[in-house]
């Protein structure tokens, strides 16, 4: 059995934007206003109206027919029906000997059945109704004994245009309301969609635009501690790029000084491999400072993405290192060029590291763009894929240099790419080894 939860379809159906819930909280209270006041007053307004209306009509008609049957004669009945036309409106007919046409009644007209319901009370002889659809009169017929007596009538003498001119005022009043609170809405969201924007594009790293601050007061302090927040972010980056280009600059001298010892040293024993341990312990230097800088204060720009990867690629076949590159039509998209370049280039040396032949490839999607880096390696089995992405984890677990590097390579890609407002996955590769699929935003 299917149950069905009203309030979760509810929810399915609002809308997802502030301004239309907005709207939606102005508008359903002001409809169902409108709606129980327009019933009530057309209940009470209608009701009032048309029995009065129709009995006036009802006590007239029944008045003249009263009249030529109490006194007859051609004098008076002419003198009757003159003076029913020419004060009330009323055209009256006589016809001796005549009958009560077969009329059906028609129930769907409100204006028949009121006005039948009122001649029963005022008018004593039977009678029925030719509503004339499709005209603006109608004609009632009473079976007298002297014959039939109809009278036409103006279909206005029985309703009031007022009930329009009011429907008209409300929905033209709600009209402006609603305009007024979809202007006043739609200023009050404003200032939180500037702030919306301003933040996605800080947290993709790129330039985030001056924000204004505006708005409502939650919206304002809203605004000041984003700004706040991102002032201290920047002064934070800025502090650990100053300070990790002092710690470069410290731990380089020494080594630059125990390279010129060894190069005295030349022809001792031992010197090629001190000269081999102080390259290594440069390398391993880098390493770190390119882990503690992460995206530093490179701002982003728009750049071709074929262009980075086709020279990544040939920075690596330089070396020797046998690789595809399959790039799409040209793509432009917001980028910080060497953090793309060093992430870029973090994961085909991996793939290059542990496969035989490594195929890149750029796809561009409808709101981003990927980066395929496959090989036919060994791969990394599913359940260690997110681990891998720590700071020093290796498949490999001994220290030995030679069989891998010291677990930052896809640490450091990973924090490049997460500095641009993209991601990094490991998945299964299509040629048996890994594939790193690298996500940007468009």
């Amino acid at each position: 059995m299917i149950r069905i939860r009203p309030f979760r379809v509810l929810k399915r159906l609002a809308p997802r934007d502030l301004m239309a819930r907005s709207l939606l909280i102005i508008v359903i209270p002001m409809l169902l206003l409108q709606i129980i006041t327009a019933y009530v007053f057309f209940d009470r307004h209608w009701d009032i109206v048309s029995r009065r209306l129709n009995t006036a009509v009802a006590s007239e008609i029944g008045f003249i027919a009263r009249l030529i049957h109490t006194y007859p004669g051609e004098d008076m009945q002419e003198w009757a029906f003159s003076l029913a036309r020419i004060s009330q409106g009323l055209v009256f007919t006589l016809t001796p000997g005549g009958r009560l046409p077969e009329i059906p009644p028609q129930n769907s007209d409100p204006i028949e059945r009121a006005l039948a319901h009122r001649l029963g009370d005022y008018i004593p002889y039977p009678f029925v109704i030719d509503p004339h659809p499709g005209e603006g009169n109608l004609t009632v017929h009473l079976s007298m004994a002297e014959g039939l007596l109809s009278v036409t009538l103006s279909k206005e003498r029985l309703f009031t245009e007022s009930i329009f001119l009011f429907v008209f005022w409300m929905a033209s009043s709600s009209m402006v309301l609603f305009g007024v609170a979809a202007i006043f809405m739609r200023n009050q969201v404003r200032p939180m969609l500037r702030l919306a924007r301003a933040a996605d594009a800080f947290g993709k790293g790129r330039e985030a635009p001056n924000l204004k601050v505006a708005g409502a007061t939650e919206v304002r302090q809203a605004a000041r501690a984003f700004i706040a927040m991102r002032d201290r972010i920047r002064r934070q980056i800025d502090q650990r790029t100053g300070m990790l280009a002092g710690v470069s600059h410290d731990l380089r001298t020494p080594l630059t000084r125990m390279k010129l010892q060894l190069a005295l040293l030349e022809g001792t024993e031992g010197v090629e491999a001190l000269r081999a341990d102080i390259a290594e312990m440069e390398r391993m230097i880098e390493a770190y400072l390119d882990f503690a800088r992460g995206t530093g204060t490179e701002v982003a720009r728009t750049t071709d993405l074929n262009a980075l990867l086709q020279a990544v690629v040939a920075r690596h076949r330089r070396a020797g290192a046998r690789i595809d590159l399959t790039i799409p039509r040209p793509l432009t998209l917001p980028l910080k060029p060497q953090a793309f370049e060093r992430c870029v280039g973090n994961l085909i040396g991996n793939a290059v590291r542990h496969g035989t032949r490594v195929m890149v490839s750029a796809v561009a999607q409808r709101e981003h763009a990927e980066v395929l880096v496959d090989d036919d390696g060994p791969g990394i089995p599913p359940d260690q894929r997110e681990t891998m992405f720590k700071a020093f984890q290796r498949l490999e677990q001994s220290r030995n240099q030679k069989t891998g590097g010291i677990g930052l390579g896809l640490t450091i890609a990973r924090d490049l790419a997460r500095g641009m407002g993209g991601e990094i996955a490991l998945l299964d590769s299509p040629y048996g080894g890994l594939r790193v699929r690298l996500t940007l935003p468009l």
